[in-house]
């Protein structure tokens, strides 16, 4: 029943369209707690954490369409169509960046609003997932040894600063006029993409 908690608990987290705390760092926190064996929590969180960000990308594109102007929308369906032309570079750019400490919510964020396709971004997310919650998670628990441990390093200044990180790659997602940079090789901001 406990490594239902450890699914629903991933999900959960990977569901949120802000900066959260990563998946990894919950399930080690539940490990810790309940001392559950950590393959299992890795076979069935990974899952979790899957259908969240896949699910949070459907939802996305909802949100932003409320907030977000349509020229916005129509650059990053754009960008999405660029990005779904070929899959194996998606799938090496999604997997590497799976394998970074950086928050899966950018990358999600930028599919989810580029609407590019589930095929090309949740297979090699989960399995750049399951690679690096492994090592996180074992790790974490031969490290951290004690619950306090787990909430301490996700409050530290390294777990805040790559919170920080997510949200200004989300950001610089947003703002970068697309058009300009993949089209006239120009780096420009377009900030007033909000309605």
């Amino acid at each position: 029943m406990i490594y239902l908690a450890v699914f629903l608990a991933a999900l959960a987290v990977d569901l949120v369209p802000i900066v959260s705390p990563p998946a990894w760092s919950v399930m080690l926190w539940l490990l810790v707690k309940f001392d559950l064996d950590p393959w299992i929590v890795i076979l069935v969180g990974v899952p979790g954490s899957a259908l969240g960000r896949y699910i949070f990308s459907l939802y996305v594109v909802k949100i932003s369409d409320k907030m977000i102007k349509r020229q916005k929308h129509e650059e990053l369906q754009w960008l999405g169509g660029k990005l779904g032309q070929r899959l194996w570079p998606t799938w090496l750019f999604v997997f590497l960046y799976t394998l970074t400490p950086l928050s899966s919510t950018a990358l999600f964020t930028a599919a989810g609003m580029a609407k590019v396709k589930a095929v090309r971004t949740i297979p090699p997310f989960f399995v750049g997932k399951f690679i690096s919650d492994a090592a996180m998670i074992f790790a974490g628990s031969y490290a951290v040894g004690s619950l306090g441990g787990v909430v301490d390093n996700m409050f530290s200044l390294k777990g805040i600063s790559l919170m920080v990180l997510g949200v200004v790659i989300i950001g610089g997602f947003l703002f970068v006029d697309w058009f300009a940079l993949l089209q006239r090789k120009e780096l420009r901001f377009n900030f007033r993409i909000w309605k």
